[in-house]
């Protein structure tokens, strides 16, 4: 394959979503080569290559606009997110951390159940057994769909949680979190 080629091959990958260094090695390659022709092709559409090295994933992002210069049309769109589907990617990247910091390799897989689990506290409705569970499931489907999480083959009900939601779900978000869930359970004791 040519430079050419690869680089092309690259582009498109990119443009098709999130490319992750074990599920499509080429594209991976091209990226850490020619990475710098990948990143001013995008450039001059006001999108910038970001590359997550130790995770092994790259996207695009719309380049933040500059001051005094006209900003480009937006080709990279922003996905609003529901409440449950925001709460629970929150969930999962704190679930994330602490898989990572209890010194666990590999991919952090989750049960569906256990998914669910981590939503009920937080779905309004918990008594209803049947809604909270469509919800959450509904949640889920949603936050695969946006590329947060992946089905197993073979186990229809474990998701691996992908690492690429380290990089929509920083630390100060889940700082802010940790404050509200204490306001909450502050609220939730005085009120009991």
């Amino acid at each position: 394959m040519s430079d050419e080629h690869a680089v092309g091959s690259a582009i498109i990958r990119l443009m098709q979503g999130v490319v992750y260094k074990e599920a499509d090695e080429d594209s991976w390659l091209a990226i850490e080569r020619q990475g710098g022709a990948v990143r001013d092709h995008f450039a001059t559409i006001g999108v910038e290559v970001v590359v997550g090295d130790s995770e092994g994933y790259a996207y695009l992002r719309a380049r933040p606009d500059t001051e005094g210069e006209e900003a480009l049309p937006r080709l990279v769109r922003r996905r609003s997110l529901t409440y449950n589907v925001s709460l629970l990617l929150v969930l999962l990247r704190k679930r994330l951390v602490e898989f990572e910091t209890s010194g666990s390799e590999g991919r952090l897989v989750l049960s569906r159940d256990q998914i669910v689990e981590m939503l009920r506290l937080f779905l309004a409705d918990s008594t209803n057994e049947a809604r909270t569970v469509d919800t959450a499931e509904s949640t889920i489907k949603k936050a695969a769909e946006f590329g947060f999480l992946r089905a197993l083959r073979g186990q229809p009900d474990h998701w691996e949680v992908r690492r690429i939601l380290k990089a929509y779900v920083d630390a100060q978000t889940l700082n802010d979190f940790a404050g509200k869930l204490k306001e909450y359970a502050e609220t939730e004791a005085s009120d009991g």
